[in-house]
């Protein structure tokens, strides 16, 4: 069944990556409203995609802020299986732009790898499934279960419109299966299937002081300077220890089940692996925990951004009215986002310093997920990694967010496999961010694979 789709895949290699680059040139950056139109330009894209590959029917479906990309292939029937795919469009920043080495929007390969913003996280991934269900079509003019897809244009801003249209389009949305590409493999050549996710909480707070900029020479040392009381506040939120200091931050979170303890500590704690990875030549965070553990298990509070007074040139002799932080949290199961949130205004509220205000702007939350692995299309999605990459395949968490998962969870009530092809060296969301051209050939036929194996189970 898959070899002509194969064959197909190797034909077309050059002209796939010829309009994947078409995809990666446009500008779709969901969280800054200059790019609106580019955000819709890549949803208007990639129907058109959809169409190309044989979809029955696409649909563009507009909500209050960026565009859901609906496509359906139903023509196996109703005693069919039905197979969904979800992935998103849109992309981060490109922020610092000096640092990148060519320009992020202008795809570039080196040394096998394709270097451009959402190469891997997460175009690139979406795309091989549309390409998937093309070779499947073009090859042999029909598909042995039905196939849907929903990809949407909010993921890097927190999915806001997604929860609802899940909720409302459970019927459009019903399958057998949820099949995910926006995961990291573990490491080159050893696949991994993801089963938990980390939610997201993000507030953003600005510390104010005087009514405006002062000259430091006139008020310095009597006057509250708004720097000074941000790294003050930011400070209490974090112990020496690696610890989060919020109160109550740690409630509630969900003991890992024994059989999950051995699988992680079998992988080893990966330690020495991410200090070579990142550059760096020690690890914190909470004791006792591996890298793996602190990435994959255990929740976060990071400061992404902290900014005041003068940032130009040289020295201006000032005392910052204001200054301003962004903090993001990474949750675990048995964590809420919104609970996160509160208790973390409750803490700025009683360390907030003295002869200064605090105000707080929630963003983005998303909860987190984890899935048992026992319904059998886990051991297909196992079954298809082994055959193509040759090594068994890990499970793994990912310290990650997609915040739609634990919707499709609650609201699909079906498996949900995080069959991932990208690697965790592949930068996404920073400067560089590349894709293994290796891992887009065999990811192809892994979910050639895949399909074969799942639609097996009868």
């Amino acid at each position: 069944m898959t070899s002509k789709a194969v064959d197909y895949l190797q034909a077309h290699r050059e002209a796939m990556l010829d309009e994947l680059n078409e995809f990666l040139k446009i500008k779709s950056v969901s969280s800054l409203s200059e790019h609106k139109a580019d955000v819709v330009e890549a949803a208007n894209w990639l129907e058109r995609q959809l169409l190309h590959a044989g979809m029955e029917k696409v649909e563009v479906i507009p909500t209050e802020k960026h565009p859901i990309v609906y496509g359906e292939w139903l023509k196996a029937g109703e005693d069919a299986k039905t197979i969904l795919i979800y992935g998103h469009y849109d992309v981060q920043p490109v922020d610092p732009l000096h640092l990148w080495e060519t320009e992020p929007f202008q795809p570039t390969v080196r040394d096998n790898k394709l270097y451009a913003r959402g190469a891997s996280d997460d175009k690139g991934q979406t795309f091989m499934h549309i390409k998937a269900v093309e070779a499947m079509l073009k090859s042999e003019g029909e598909l042995p279960f039905n196939v849907k897809f929903l990809i949407e244009g909010e993921e890097e801003i927190g999915s806001p419109n997604l929860d609802g249209f899940v909720e409302a389009e459970k019927e459009r949305l019903r399958s057998d299966v949820l099949v995910i590409s926006d995961t990291p493999m573990l490491e080159p050549g050893k696949p991994a299937i993801c089963t938990g996710l980390r939610g997201l909480a993000a507030i953003e707070l600005t510390v104010k002081g005087a009514k405006g900029d002062l000259h430091s020479g006139l008020y310095g040392g009597a006057v509250p300077n708004a720097l000074h009381g941000l790294v003050e506040l930011l400070g209490t939120m974090r112990s020496k220890d690696g610890d989060i200091a919020v109160p109550g931050f740690y409630e509630g979170i969900e003991a890992l089940a024994d059989e999950e303890k051995e699988s992680l500590a079998a992988l080893g704690s990966g330690d020495e692996s991410m200090k070579a990875e990142t550059g760096v030549s020690a690890l914190v965070g909470e004791k006792g925990y591996t890298s793996r553990e602190r990435t994959w298990i255990r929740p976060t509070l990071e400061f992404n951004g902290v900014f005041g007074g003068f940032q130009g040139e040289g020295v201006k002799t000032v005392i910052p009215a204001e200054a301003t932080a962004k903090i993001t949290c990474r949750l675990v199961p048995g964590q809420d986002p919104e609970d996160i949130l509160a208790k973390i205004e409750q803490h700025i509220e009683a360390n907030t310093p003295a002869g200064m205000s605090v105000t707080t702007q929630r963003h983005d939350t998303g909860k987190p997920f984890a899935a048992p692995v026992t319904d059998p299309a886990f051991a297909a999605a196992a079954r298809a990694y082994e055959k193509v990459y040759q090594t068994e395949v890990a499970y793994t968490r990912m310290g990650g967010s997609i915040p739609v998962v634990e919707t499709f969870d609650v609201q699909l009530n079906v498996p949900i496999i995080l069959m991932g092809f990208g690697l965790p060296s592949e930068n996404f969301h920073a400067p560089n961010e590349h894709f293994h051209l290796e891992n887009f050939d065999k990811g192809l036929e892994t979910i050639l694979a895949f399909w074969e194996e799942y639609n097996k189970l009868g």
